[in-house]
């Protein structure tokens, strides 16, 4: 397990840690040997660094744009989305969906996104139009609209919607 994504767990909206702690468990067990091992590089996201990555591609033309979502129309400013890569030997990330390093016939992070699905997961790899590979979201059946006019609650410093 990864110490760095247990503690992003704690960023997802409170009615979501349970469930994927027990994903990364499962992930985890999926994933033995070849010192590979799945990162989840962003779950909450504020305003502000939703914002920048919108801003990357755009503004900031020296790298390719990421997301079409400003801050407030990601799943991600509402803790109910997880972006993942993979880490090689402690050290190196991948976001390579075809590589299996664990030699079982399965690419690893296609893997990792089909134990999110079993548990209703959405991937944006099958998305119609800017496919996001790395990227699984949770809606609870809201649209981005709706999820901002929910109420909110503060939580370690995080305001969540009431789902």
């Amino acid at each position: 397990m990864d110490n760095i994504t247990l503690k992003r767990i704690q960023t997802l909206h409170p009615k979501l840690r349970e469930e994927v702690t027990q994903i990364y468990d499962e992930i985890c067990k999926n994933l033995v040997g070849k010192g590979v091992v799945c990162r989840f590089t962003s779950t909450y996201r504020t305003s502000a660094e939703q914002n920048a990555l919108f801003a990357q591609g755009r503004t900031d033309k020296t790298k390719p744009i990421v997301t079409m979502a400003r801050a407030n129309e990601s799943y991600h400013n509402f803790g109910c989305a997880i972006d993942i890569c993979l880490i090689l030997n402690g050290v190196t990330a991948s976001w390579d969906f075809s590589k299996d390093y664990d030699n079982d016939g399965v690419a690893d992070l296609m893997e990792a996104i089909h134990i999110f699905q079993m548990y209703g997961w959405e991937w944006a790899g099958t998305w119609k139009t800017f496919r996001e590979f790395p990227h699984v979201q949770k809606t609870f059946g809201k649209t981005i609209k709706q999820m901002q006019a929910l109420p909110k609650f503060k939580q370690d410093n995080i305001e969540y919607p009431v789902l």
